[in-house]
């Protein structure tokens, strides 16, 4: 076979016009297409890798913040624990002191009970006293009682002492004109003389002495000189025993 060279050199130009063709119409629409594709996927991987490390981010946030609230939760029951202690000790202080006032009531409302139980068992022992005392004394009241305490009385009035007598001087003003005395039985003229020197020791005055009779004194004698009274008798002794028992109850 016979090398044509004509032919061989139409087939290599068309070859090279076959690979221009291919070239242009064919390889590079094809390799812009991969090329488009490869920035394609390189934009979508790089916006992977930046939602990949977004989401790392928001992950070390998260946990960051789980470590936050987790610590915030604890500062938070601690701060409770704290201050519910704190009220529960002050309530403990309030009960206390509550309580201690209460106890103090409850003392104190207990001592007056104790004392108002006491005062009553005392002022009916003054009661009693003072009944058998007046039964017993009105009993025993005539001239031999009212002799003794006649005697009784001359006998503290002779013996009183300068300053005692200075003392009871001045219970009268210069304006006395007379001392009463008031007996329950009539004084005899012995004991009348007797106890008008006494009087007149005592007193320092120069005046009449008047008598009166009151039986109602039972025994004993009333001397008044001014507005100055000397009770020794037995109704006024009962007396003054009834009052003192009835200020004991009040």
């Amino acid at each position: 076979m016979e090398l044509n060279w004509s032919t061989f050199l139409l087939e290599i130009i068309n070859f090279l016009v076959l690979v221009w063709i291919l070239k242009h119409f064919l390889y590079k629409p094809i390799l812009d297409v991969i090329a488009r594709r490869r920035a394609g996927i390189e934009d979508r991987l790089a916006k992977a890798q930046q939602l990949h490390d977004e989401a790392n981010t928001l992950k070390t946030e998260y946990e960051n913040r789980l470590v936050d609230w987790e610590h915030e939760r604890q500062q938070a029951r601690a701060t409770l624990a704290q201050e519910l202690n704190e009220e529960r000790v002050q309530k403990i202080k309030s009960l206390q002191i509550s309580l201690e006032q209460e106890r103090e009531k409850s003392q104190v409302a207990e001592s007056r009970l104790r004392t108002k139980t006491a005062r009553a068992i005392e002022y009916n022992a003054l009661q009693q006293s003072a009944q058998f005392a007046t039964r017993l004394l009105t009993r025993a009241a005539g001239p031999e009682l009212e002799e003794r305490l006649f005697d009784l009385l001359v006998d503290n009035l002779s013996n009183l002492s300068a300053d005692q007598v200075a003392a009871l001087n001045t219970q009268w003003s210069e304006k006395t004109k007379t001392i009463t005395v008031a007996s329950a039985y009539p004084l005899t003229d012995i004991q009348q003389k007797t106890l008008e020197k006494a009087l007149t020791k005592m007193s320092g005055l120069a005046v009449p002495v008047l008598y009166e009779q009151h039986s109602d004194l039972l025994a004993g004698l009333n001397i008044m000189i001014g507005a100055w009274i000397l009770h020794t008798n037995i109704r006024d002794e009962l007396k003054g025993f009834t009052e003192f028992a009835y200020a004991t109850k009040q």
